[in-house]
């Protein structure tokens, strides 16, 4: 499983990247992505989210 990213609500600031532990994630057209195969869902990142657009 992965996290979900909301496109609507992603703002691209980049917080959830910075924080990754696994690099799982990336800036694509502005918006934060995840790697599913990469992710093992420890959550930084929607802790690190200003924005509240990341969820498990």
């Amino acid at each position: 499983m992965a996290v979900i990213i909301n496109e609507e609500t992603c703002i691209g600031c980049g917080a959830c990247i910075d924080t990754c532990p696994t690099e799982a994630l990336e800036m694509v057209d502005e918006k934060a992505v995840c790697d599913a195969e990469k992710c093992v869902d420890c959550g930084v990142c929607i802790e690190a989210c200003p924005v509240e657009s990341i969820s498990l």
